[in-house]
């Protein structure tokens, strides 16, 4: 029995001793098995993932900060600067969901006292109703998120105070950034156009995608930051913008710094000098804004024009196609965009921001119904047309020089007793005989009308208009200008709608003959005119004569563009300007120089009434010509008494700043003022 027991213990045992060899080998294997997977894994980690890690574990150990660019600066022809950057500290208000209206005032209000209390005493504190108008929170300007800029140039006193009382202000935010500035004398404010916050200007199609795909962190755009949202601004945006700074910070676990910062200073994009020329800009901008004032309060009866509160103006250089003026008027203080418009601001000069001379803008009357009783900023051209409908009269042989016309003061067209009666201006005044070029001087409707208009439809009827078309489009009629600024108009034809509406071509190519079948902008006429002046070259519109780096190097310098030519002879040529030299004109006594001008008076149904527009344009010297000039002035009545004065005053000021014959007017007078003097001296000293 001892025995069995002591041989089954034994058995035991050595079945223990078995099992427990079997596990530890397990075990082994499995620790051997662990190790190796573990061994595996640091080698790839050493070797295929360590570049990435480390590098996450460098951007783990420090924090950018990056700096909005430092924008160029915009200039005149003259170096006279227009628009430039300013560093300063800026108070901004968040809007936060829930924040009811009261809780707003009540924040404007303790705003105001600190204004008050710390600003600087040179300038006038902000009242709380301002202030509450910056916070927008009808959201007429901003959207929800947006930060409101309430107040720039912020003192050192209000600083420290805002920073020590940071928890009683509740969405308010220090932010040091650079402000754009533009010239307190209001140079070409719609041209040059203004900036927005870049996270509110991703409407336009530029901005919508301009950080995708974008590697480089110095050129990627920043919320905070300000861009280009019209006009110059806009058109040279990717020039003037510069390249971001970098601020880099090393930090610890805790996101605390933990070193010296790392700067990475931000590149000032470059400055453009432009073609405009502020005298003469300004000049411009003065002789319309005054004008309109004369007439709308004149006691003459042709020159009275009650309703004339809007003028636009282009001077361009007929031999370079450098702009040197162009007016929108009115127009306003381009400095309000300065860190986002305050809705009053905005509902104050909303009508006043777009460039009528480039494009469609609308009467400036506060309800909609009144706007929809006036003329928009792009107007028929009226007779402003006619040496263009004689050129295509004498090209296509409808007409010759010497063709003469008995101009009865109208002309009928239609199948009979269904006559349509064509009158000329005043009533219907017959002109007796006329020839190509006096029925220009005499503005006659009559002769456009059957010999080119009618003439051209009996020949090839509707092909007609296919005809019309393209000549004028060679001249920058019913296409853009090809400025490049944006947003520009091709201006509204309408002698294919009226084909359509009237069952032919005759019509519209009657009515189009003497300027009543296309609208067209202030730059077009300019233009047009310019292409007149220089007998077949069409000139691309040019703004900026030169752009240059921070360093003063010259990086782009101004090219002259032909975008086409209208080879014609040169009796055609001096048909019409024989005309152009005789057309009556207000405005131009004790000019001194020869010159080739054209009034029109284009009508226009708006809202149930006939408007009449008072359109010019014009060429001077007439031998050699330098400067085109054209106006335009929606229900300004006569183009000679409502727009040629104005453009008088614009060749004034060229020739006087820059010369009509290539010196300055003001130039040759200190010349002879100081040849006098010296004459003088000498004259005394002789004696």
């Amino acid at each position: 029995m001892t025995d069995d027991r002591t041989e089954e213990a034994q058995k035991r045992e050595i079945r223990n001793r078995r099992n427990f060899s079997f596990r530890l080998n397990i075990f082994f294997f499995v620790t051997f098995f662990a190790f190796s997977l573990l061994i595996v894994r640091l080698a790839y980690l050493q070797f295929v993932e360590g570049p990435s890690l480390a590098e996450a574990e460098q951007k783990i150990a420090t924090r950018d900060v990056y700096i909005p660019p430092i924008r160029g600066n915009i200039y005149d022809s003259t170096g006279t600067a227009i628009a430039y950057s300013t560093s300063t500290q800026s108070l901004y208000y968040t809007f936060e969901p829930g924040t009811k209206e009261e809780d707003g005032r009540k924040l404007a209000e303790s705003l105001a006292a600190v204004f008050a209390q710390y600003g600087d005493p040179a300038e006038k504190p902000l009242t709380a109703d301002e202030i509450f108008g910056y916070m927008d929170f009808g959201g007429i300007v901003h959207l929800p998120y947006q930060q409101r800029r309430i107040k720039s140039n912020l003192t050192d006193k209000e600083i420290a105070y805002f920073s020590e009382h940071r928890n009683e202000f509740k969405g308010i935010d220090i932010v040091e950034e650079s402000i754009r500035q533009y010239s307190e004398d209001q140079v070409a404010v719609q041209l040059v156009g203004y900036m927005k916050k870049f996270n509110g200007a991703t409407s336009l199609d530029k901005y919508k995608t301009i950080n995708d795909n974008q590697d480089d962190p110095t050129l990627k755009y920043l919320d905070s930051e300000e861009v280009g949202f019209d006009g110059i601004e806009l058109m040279y945006q990717d020039v003037l913008r510069g390249r971001n700074g970098l601020k880099t910070y090393p930090v610890n676990n805790m996101s605390r710094i933990v070193g010296p910062m790392e700067l990475t200073k931000p590149v000032k994009g470059d400055n453009l000098y432009l073609t405009i020329n502020k005298d003469v800009q300004l000049a411009t901008q003065n002789a319309i804004t005054t004008h309109l004032e004369k007439i709308r309060n004149s006691s003459n009866k042709a020159e009275r024009a009650e309703n004339a509160i809007t003028g636009y103006a282009v001077a361009m250089e007929v031999k370079t196609g450098k702009v040197v003026a162009m007016a929108s008027m009115p127009d306003y203080d381009p400095n309000l965009w300065q860190g986002g418009i305050s809705s009053k601001d905005y509902e104050e000069v909303q009508y006043f921001i777009s460039n009528g001379a480039i494009r469609e803008v609308q009467a400036p009357y506060a309800e909609y119904e009144e706007r929809l009783k006036h003329p928009s900023s792009l107007v028929f051209l009226g007779s402003t047309q006619k040496p263009l409908t004689i050129l295509l009269g004498l090209k296509e042989g409808l007409i010759t020089p010497s063709t003469s016309y008995n101009d009865r003061g109208y002309f009928e067209f239609g199948r009979k007793g269904y006559e349509v009666r064509v009158r000329n201006a005043g009533g219907g005044k017959a002109n007796g005989l006329l020839y190509p070029w006096s029925a220009i001087a005499k503005s006659s409707n009559a002769f456009m009308a059957a010999e080119i208009g009618n003439a051209l439809y009996m020949r090839d009827g509707d092909e007609g208009l296919d005809i019309w078309d393209s000549f004028n489009k060679q001249f920058g009629l019913g296409v853009k200008t090809e400025s490049g600024l944006p947003g520009e108009s091709a201006g509204d034809i309408n002698y294919y709608k009226e084909a359509e509406r009237s069952g032919g071509a005759q019509s519209p190519l009657i009515y189009a003959s003497f300027g009543q079948q296309g609208r067209y902008t202030a730059l077009q006429l300019a233009q047009y005119a310019t292409t007149l002046a220089s007998h077949g070259q069409r000139l691309k519109p040019q703004f900026v004569d030169r752009i240059v780096d921070t360093d003063g190097n010259v990086v782009q310098s101004y090219q002259k563009e032909v975008l086409n030519t209208i080879e014609l002879p040169d009796t055609y040529w001096d048909t019409i300007e024989r005309g152009m030299s005789q057309v009556n004109v207000q405005g131009f006594d004790g000019f001194d120089y020869n010159f080739y001008r054209k009034t029109g008076t284009s009508e226009q149904d708006v809202g149930g009434t006939r408007k009449e527009n008072a359109v010019f344009i014009a060429y001077a010297p007439a031998e050699d010509p330098v400067l085109a000039v054209a106006v335009v002035v929606p229900e300004g009545g006569f183009g000679g008494w409502g727009a040629a004065p104005i453009a008088r005053q614009i060749f004034d000021a060229y020739d006087q700043e820059i010369g009509l014959t290539g010196t300055p007017k003001k130039q040759a007078a200190a010349t002879t003022d100081a040849n006098a003097d010296q004459t003088g001296q000498a004259n005394s000293e002789a004696r």
